[in-house]
């Protein structure tokens, strides 16, 4: 059985934007695919006794912008730490990515062109054109995308990929699985591939 890594992540989560290229690099790094499962974090939250940005204290979010800025830094990444549109929901981008790799596109790709458009360019994610308008940039047809994004079997997945991650211990976002260990937040990809280079060697 050839070895993956299962990456949880919530589109609109800026740590997921963050971490997402050096995922992408880890996988090619060791010739592991890289299974992107889009999740509801609201739910996983409501769940798992998470407490969503609004409602957290001033002081949480005050150090959660120290961080954003330190990684913006660090990794060399744009961003602006209050986008001008933030997502009610994010659904309808889950069921977006969920489509596009169902008809074949690189996940990756049309996740981070989705997540950049958020956090950089201030797009509005939750509009139906402005998807449609991100996947024609990656030469992909954005309006069948899009047609499969609302059917059922989007949502359906998106939901499946929620209750799995809520079943195995997931109750933030993003969080990395490798042969069954989990690693929380983008900040842990260094001893994601430290397991990853021992399991290999061994």
């Amino acid at each position: 059985m050839t070895d993956t890594i299962d990456a949880y992540y919530w589109m609109q989560s800026d740590w997921a934007y963050f971490g997402n290229p050096r995922l992408k690099e880890l996988g090619k790094r060791y010739g592991l695919h890289v299974n992107h499962k889009p999740i509801d974090l609201a739910t996983v939250y409501s769940r798992t006794g998470g407490i969503k940005l609004e409602y957290r204290s001033v002081e949480r979010k005050n150090y959660r912008l120290l961080e954003m800025k330190r990684f913006r830094d660090i990794l060399g990444m744009p961003i602006n730490l209050e986008p001008k549109f933030w997502p009610k929901t994010g659904h309808l981008p889950s069921w977006f990515v969920i489509a596009a790799e169902a008809l074949g596109a690189d996940t990756y790709d049309i996740s981070q062109a989705i997540m950049t458009a958020l956090w950089v360019d201030d797009v509005n994610v939750e509009d139906s054109g402005e998807l449609v308008r991100i996947a024609e940039g990656l030469g992909l047809p954005g309006e069948r995308i899009l047609a499969e994004a609302k059917d059922p079997r989007s949502e359906l997945a998106y939901i499946r990929n929620t209750n799995e991650a809520i079943a195995r211990g997931v109750f933030g976002a993003p969080f990395y699985f490798f042969r069954g260990e989990a690693f929380w937040g983008q900040d842990r990809l260094d001893l994601l591939e430290q397991t990853i280079k021992r399991a290999l060697e061994a």
